[in-house]
């Protein structure tokens, strides 16, 4: 994994439990790492093949490999652009150098 690729900076957040002021646990996101990471959407024709339906930007980021980022999971999510994408898959790509994450983001008005 070239170093030129991973142009672009993500925050990758994991939900955790904190009290609010009736004492109750409830989740809140809390920044794990901003991380250098290259960006590739995916082609509306690998959505029709996935059967995704909706106003969804989808994308893998591909990262360095880390403890951190080869434990990420479906719970955790990723802030890229101010936009919010949700982990669908992650897996690793060659031993021990990079991360493969894809994501993704509900569009801007397309409301559910």
């Amino acid at each position: 994994m070239r170093a030129g690729e991973l142009d672009r900076r993500i925050t990758l957040q994991r939900a955790v439990m904190v009290p609010n002021s009736l004492h109750e646990l409830v989740p809140q996101w809390a920044d794990l790492a901003t991380v250098f990471a290259q960006y590739l959407p995916i082609s509306d024709g690998e959505r029709i093949r996935a059967q995704q339906v909706g106003a969804f930007a989808t994308a893998r980021f591909r990262v360095r490999w880390s403890a951190l980022t080869a434990g990420l999971t479906a719970k955790d999510r990723i802030v890229f652009e101010r936009q919010v994408f949700e982990i669908g898959g992650v897996k690793e790509l060659q031993r021990r150098v990079g991360v493969e994450i894809t994501a993704a983001a509900l569009v801007d008005g397309a409301a559910g």
